[in-house]
Formats: C-alpha cells, sequence, structure tokens
C-alpha cells in the first residue's frame, strides 16, 4: 500500500479531475498543494457534472477527508462561492471533511486587481494569467508581507499586515495607471468573512502525520501540468508554483518519503492554454478536429485550448524530473477515426537533433519536432473498460507511448464517466 501524487504531465488540463476522483475512492484523505482557484477539474458521477476550481476532488465522496495544504493559495471568497455551489448540488460539505492550512498564504483583492494590470501592460507578450491573483499571492508570500489563514484570528495582524501589502501594491497601481484599493475596503471585507473561515482552518501537517501513523491512505492532488512548473516548464509562460510531486511534501507538511507513487496524468494528444511555446501544436483542420471532438474549452476561464500531436519528448521529461512512476492516459477516444497519428519523439534545433526539451524560452520557440507516425483506427474505443476490447492499432499507439516516454500506462480512461476506465495497476495496492 503507498499514498498517490497525482499530477499533470503535460500543460495541464489533462483530465486530472476524473482520475482523482476515480482514486479518491481508494483513498481515506485527498489533499490539494498547490496552485488556487485557476485549477479546474470536472469530474462526471451518476451523470452529475461537477466543476471544481479550489476544493479537492474528493470532496465529492463521502466519508473522506478533503485538504488544502500551505502550498495553496486561498481566495477566501472563492472559497466560500464553490463550498456554496457544491453544497446545491447535494454534497455535505463542513469542517468535518473540509481543512485548509492554518499557514495556507490568502489571495486578497487587491491581488486580482494587480495581475490584470501587470497582464495588459505586457501588451503583445502576455502570459495568459486568469487575473485571478494567483502570482501576485505568492510574490507577496515569497516576499514575508502576505496575509495567512491564521491571521485571521488576530484583527490587528490582519490590518498590520494589510498596511505593507497594499501600500507595496498600490505603488505598482499607480505606475500602470490603474486605480489604488484601499485598505480599510479589503479589511472590513476580509473580517466580515473571517468567522465563515476560521472553523476550517487546522494543523495540517500533524492531521497528516496521524494519517499516515494510522496507516490511511493519502491522495495528494496536483493541479496545472508540469510544464506550468514554475522551475521545471516554459518559463516565462508558467503557473507561480511548483506542480512536480516533490511539491506534495512541501504542500502539504509530510516527508517525502510518505509519497509512495507518482501517477502522471497524460492526455493521448497534447494541448495547452493561454501564450507559450508548444512544438507540435497543429494550426490547421486536424488540430480543430482534436479540440471539437476532445470538447477542449478550459474550466475555468471557457478559453478554446491549443490542440496538437502527442509530445513524448515533453512527457519524458516530466516522467525523469517529476519522479512519475506511471501515467494515466486519458481522452484516448478523441483520436477515434484519424488514418494516421503522429507522435513526436525529438526535435531539430539550429540544424542538430536533440532529445530533451531545452530551457531557454528562445531554443523552446525554434525546436522543430520530429514525428513518427502510427497507424490510427476506426474503431471506436470510447466506453472501454477492458483491455481485449481495444482495437489492436490503438494498443500499438499505447504501447509506443509507454516505450518513449519510458514509464507504463497503469490506468486507461476511455471516456468522462469514472466507470469507463481500464485499470492496469492499482497505484494505492500495486
Amino acid at each position: 500500500m503507498a499514498n498517490v501524487a497525482v499530477v499533470g504531465s503535460q500543460w495541464g488540463d489533462e483530465g486530472k479531475g476524473k482520475i482523482v476522483d476515480w482514486l479518491s475512492s481508494r483513498a481515506d484523505v485527498v489533499v490539494r498543494f498547490q496552485g488556487g482557484h485557476n485549477a479546474g477539474h470536472t469530474l462526471v458521477i451518476d451523470g452529475v457534472t461537477y466543476k471544481l476550481s479550489l476544493l479537492p476532488s474528493g470532496i465529492v465522496r463521502k466519508g473522506k477527508l478533503s485538504i488544502l495544504g500551505n502550498g495553496v493559495v486561498i481566495d477566501p471568497w472563492a472559497f466560500l462561492k464553490e463550498i456554496e455551489i457544491v453544497r446545491a448540488k447535494g454534497v455535505e460539505i463542513s469542517p468535518k471533511n473540509l481543512m485548509i492550512a492554518e499557514n495556507a498564504p490568502l489571495i486578497l483583492p487587491i491581488h486580482g486587481h494587480i495581475d490584470r494590470a501587470i497582464e495588459e501592460a505586457r501588451g503583445d507578450k502576455k502570459i495568459g494569467t486568469t487575473g485571478r491573483g494567483i502570482g501576485p499571492a505568492y510574490q507577496d508570500k515569497v516576499a514575508r508581507r502576505g496575509l495567512r489563514v491564521c491571521d485571521l484570528e488576530h484583527p490587528e495582524i490582519v490590518r498590520d499586515k494589510l498596511e505593507t501589502l497594499v501600500a507595496y501594491n498600490n505603488a505598482l497601481m499607480r505606475g500602470f495607471g490603474w486605480a489604488e484599493m484601499s485598505v480599510d475596503e479589503i479589511y472590513d471585507s476580509l473580517m466580515g468573512i473571517a468567522d465563515q473561515i476560521l472553523p476550517y482552518a487546522g494543523v495540517v501537517w500533524k492531521r497528516l502525520d496521524e494519517a499516515k501513523y494510522n496507516n490511511e491512505k493519502i491522495l495528494f492532488e496536483g493541479a496545472q501540468g508540469h510544464m506550468l512548473d514554475v522551475d521545471h516548464g516554459t518559463y516565462p509562460y508558467v503557473t507561480s508554483s511548483n506542480i512536480v510531486a516533490a511539491q506534495a511534501a512541501v504542500g502539504s507538511g509530510i516527508g517525502p518519503k510518505s509519497i509512495g507513487y507518482v501517477l502522471g496524468i497524460t492526455k493521448a494528444y497534447t494541448t495547452r492554454v493561454g501564450s507559450g511555446p508548444f512544438p507540435t501544436e497543429l494550426l490547421d483542420a486536424t488540430g480543430d478536429k482534436i479540440g471539437e471532438k476532445g470538447h477542449e474549452f478550459g474550466t475555468v476561464t471557457g478559453r478554446k485550448r491549443r490542440c496538437g500531436w502527442f509530445d513524448a519528448v515533453l512527457v519524458r521529461q516530466a516522467v525523469k524530473t517529476g519522479g512519475i512512476d506511471g501515467i494515466a492516459l486519458t481522452k484516448l477516444d478523441v483520436l477515434d477515426g484519424f488514418d494516421e497519428l503522429k507522435i513526436c519523439v525529438g526535435y531539430q534545433l539550429d540544424g542538430k537533433e536533440i532529445d530533451y526539451f531545452p530551457a531557454s524560452q528562445v531554443h523552446q520557440a525554434n525546436v522543430k519536432p520530429i514525428y513518427q507516425t502510427i497507424k490510427g483506427w476506426s474503431k471506436t474505443t470510447q466506453g472501454a473498460r477492458k483491455w481485449a476490447d481495444l482495437p489492436s492499432s490503438a494498443i500499438k499507439y499505447i504501447k509506443t507511448i509507454e516505450e518513449l516516454i519510458g514509464a507504463p500506462v497503469t490506468l486507461l480512461s476511455t471516456s468522462p464517466d469514472r466507470d469507463d476506465t481500464i485499470l492496469m495497476q492499482d497505484p494505492f495496492f500495486g
């Protein structure tokens, strides 16, 4: 038995929500360990669709404890609103089944304000941020001027910290020509909901240590994808946190040895939202067809996703730098009906062949994919629940991916329905 960390191995939107929900039926505790409400997980359970941004996917399962770790930045207003929306669909949510780390940083209205101002100032060089204040909140955390959940117990601390935080950010606002924000307004709004937030606050690291001692199974849920990691992704077109599985330990307060298995969620093709390099992007009818069949629109933003062929170089790099033990391959059914498929197996850069994705943004923008062509299949894979239900060409496609990325496919998803899943190896029980 092993605790499991689930991470995206591409640019996010790989279908983590369904897989985490599927795994959460085997877990006792589900933990979000990074990011904020810029994430988007869609779950379909018994015909009911749940769209989650901040809450862990385990929240829709009875008898599970859901946790937001210290690595998550929490917008308290978005937190309460999401609870209200999910409750309206019949899900019970209370401090009995939901805990937030007392040392988790808070996203304030001024963070979203400055986030949008900075993005607008970039002009045609936009990063593609959601404008929800994630980056500025992390910036204030690292600069040691941020507010944390535990501060809400002490109004005098809140006001004192706000004076410093708002003064800094308002100076930036003036520089961008945007309206400044009032300390009093933010303070009054924040303290007005403090009593609704504090009951959920707890000592997460201690609760997880107890879970480990009691042999409870813990599922660590990441947001976004490996190539959006602030260190290992397509910098600067990345998110503001670490996404790799090592962050599960740091972002929740548990030792790294407590994470026994890392599952990389991997789409059978590649997508990305927003700006930044994308070597296998298809700017043609094939790309449009993949997007239409895959319903490739962002859960949070509604933005159309860019689509392209599977990039084995990127995923192999995620496997190696992220410690991924096996992958869950999703959306295979979207590729049904293509006469042929292509897989990127290397790059050309300045006339040379390379087998990795370079760190330089100049080189990332200039690499050209080297493709291997695979025969497609006409028989549908949608809804398949057994390996024997798959056409031989689909099996060959999967086996080729395994060989190229250096990791086995342990789970195969063939539709958004949680039961349409083929299990080759149970990450919890082997």
